[in-house]
């Protein structure tokens, strides 16, 4: 059996799945600033899954600034 992959990166649906949201309130939420935009990979647009998890858990707050 294949090892499990974790994604490094993910689509903004999965992305919004990741943060049980539905895709246009992530977008929502990234358009007002609230969370990061997108990294372009080849053209197409990705969110840092690590990024998300930091948010979600409150960890980049305490981290200090987050350039975005």
């Amino acid at each position: 059996m294949a090892p499990r992959l974790t994604p490094l990166f993910a689509n903004d649906r999965n992305a919004s799945a990741l943060l049980d949201m539905k895709p246009t309130e992530f977008r929502k939420l990234v358009d007002d600033g609230v969370l990061p935009k997108p990294t372009k990979i080849g053209g197409f647009e990705r969110w840092d899954v690590e990024q998300l998890q930091c948010i979600a858990r409150g960890d980049a707050v305490d981290g200090g600034p987050i350039a975005w």
